[in-house]
C-alpha cells in the first residue's frame, strides 16, 4: 500500500523536475513542509487556479517534491502544505519513470476522461497517517495541465498512476479520503486520528524539558 500525497542549502542548483531542469537562484534554503492534517479545515478548500508559472511556484514545487519524498508519499497536492493552489505532484515511478527519477507536475489540472473500467484498491493519504481505506476507482484517467515551462499537456495512467490523478485532484476539489467510506467508518477514522494525535501531543510535552536542558546547555 503506497500513501499519497531537498532541504538543501541556499547555492544556486540544478533541480530536475518531470523531465526538464530549471536552475534555482534562491534566497532562502528550499524546506520539507509540515502536511496538513485532517480535520484541518483548510482540506476542504477548493483550490485556485494558478495564472502562471514564476520561481515561487517552482520553488513551491521543490519544497513538495522533498516533502513528499521525506513522507514516502507517491504524489502530494499544494493544499496539503497549505498552499491552496491547483497544483499537484506524482512520483516519477508511479508515473511511469525509472526508479528515482523526478515528479510529474501538474498545474491547473483537469481530468478529461476516466474510464468506465474500474479497479479497487486500499489507498492511503499523507493528511491521513496510517489511514487505509478500499476506494474504488477508474482503471485510467487522463488528465490535461501544464508543466513547469507552462506548457499544456496530456498524461494518461493505468492502475496505481490512474488512481493518483484521481485522489490528487480531489484534493484540489476538496474532496478527501474519510469521503470514500461510510458513516461507521468515518467515525472510527476520527477516533483513531483523534487519539494518534493526542499521543503525538503528550510525547513533544515529554520531550520539551529534555530540549529545554540541552539547549541550555
Amino acid at each position: 500500500m503506497v500513501r499519497w500525497g531537498w532541504a538543501g542549502d541556499v547555492t544556486p542548483k540544478a533541480v530536475p523536475v518531470a523531465g526538464s531542469v530549471v536552475e534555482w537562484h534562491l534566497k532562502v534554503a528550499m524546506a520539507v513542509r509540515p502536511i496538513v492534517r485532517f480535520p484541518d479545515p483548510q482540506l476542504r478548500k477548493r483550490s485556485v487556479e494558478l495564472h502562471g508559472v514564476d520561481d515561487d511556484v517552482r520553488q513551491l514545487v521543490a519544497e513538495m517534491t522533498e516533502t513528499m519524498i521525506a513522507s514516502e508519499g507517491a504524489g502530494l497536492a499544494a493544499i496539503q502544505v497549505a498552499a491552496p493552489v491547483r497544483l499537484f505532484i506524482v512520483d516519477g515511478h508511479v508515473a511511469g519513470g525509472a526508479e528515482g527519477s523526478p515528479p510529474k507536475v501538474f498545474i491547473n489540472p483537469e481530468i478529461v476522461e476516466i474510464s468506465s473500467e474500474a479497479q479497487t484498491g486500499d489507498e492511503g493519504c499523507l493528511s491521513f497517517p496510517d489511514i487505509f481505506v478500499p476506494v474504488k476507482r477508474g482503471l485510467r484517467a487522463r488528465v490535461r495541465a501544464l508543466d513547469l515551462d507552462g506548457n499544456a499537456f496530456e498524461a494518461e495512467g493505468e492502475g496505481l498512476y490512474a488512481r493518483a490523478l484521481q485522489h490528487e485532484t480531489d484534493h484540489l476539489n476538496g474532496r478527501l479520503l474519510i469521503d470514500q467510506v461510510g458513516p461507521v467508518k468515518r467515525e472510527i477514522i476520527k477516533r483513531k486520528l483523534r487519539k494518534d494525535a493526542e499521543a503525538e501531543r503528550l510525547d513533544a510535552a515529554e520531550r520539551e524539558p529534555l530540549r529545554k536542558a540541552g539547549s541550555a546547555g
